[in-house]
């Protein structure tokens, strides 16, 4: 609940750490391009992957920057990895990744960084077996809201739904049972030692009394 209290308290997606973000990779400020990052989690349609939901990613990193190995180019994922969240898209990831690498490749970043905050973005699609220690970070810190206390669960559940509201409820039932059972199943939800022990057990206990709530 901690992290919690921090975020009710605290702006993290300030133009100050995103200038000083720019300013580690030697790029200008590009305030444009924060400005469309804080509109786009900003969007109506947003209950869950919004302005709230970034700043809880931002704050869970500056807590495990210390797990990074290219801490930079992870916060840069984060940022950008809902950047675009489209309902009935597919393909979101891979469009904010798309996002990150044009970005990435107009402030004429290397190679290795454009590929790196690609991959970890695309991540997020938690479809695969993260064999790298940055794209896990990023995937653990994006699943922490999976055990947070039952109550912030519970929310986070209810806007989950919001999000989805025009899809009928017997099919969204189906789909999000089938979405939380792929996590239940797995050995271990979480990567690293640090986000395993902090969330594990809370987030099989939430991922299980979800799905009997659909039932």
């Amino acid at each position: 609940m901690a992290l919690m209290n921090k975020l009710n308290n605290n702006q993290i997606t300030t133009p100050v750490r995103w200038k000083n973000l720019m300013k580690v990779f030697g790029f200008e400020f590009n305030i444009e391009t924060f400005n469309k990052l804080i509109e786009g989690y900003s969007e109506k349609h947003r209950y869950y992957h919004s302005m709230q939901h970034l700043n809880y990613v931002l704050l869970s990193f500056d807590e495990s920057v210390q797990l990074a190995e290219h801490p930079h180019e992870v916060e840069l994922a984060l940022w950008f990895h809902d950047a675009i969240y489209k309902i009935f898209a597919k393909d979101n990831e891979q469009a904010s990744a798309e996002w990150a690498k044009e970005f990435l490749h107009k402030q004429k970043a290397g190679n290795s960084i454009i590929d790196n905050v690609y991959k970890h973005i695309m991540a997020t699609l938690h479809n695969a077996e993260c064999r790298d220690n940055d794209s896990a970070l990023v995937v653990d810190i994006d699943l922490a809201i999976l055990g947070v206390p039952v109550e912030a669960y519970e929310k986070f559940e209810q806007n989950v739904r919001k999000e989805y509201r025009l899809i009928p409820g017997f099919i969204y039932k189906k789909k999000r049972k089938e979405i939380l059972q792929s996590f239940l199943d797995r050995k271990n939800i979480y990567h690293h030692e640090f986000f395993a022990n902090k969330y594990e057990n809370q987030a099989r206990t939430n991922l299980q009394k979800a799905i009997d709530n659909l039932s």
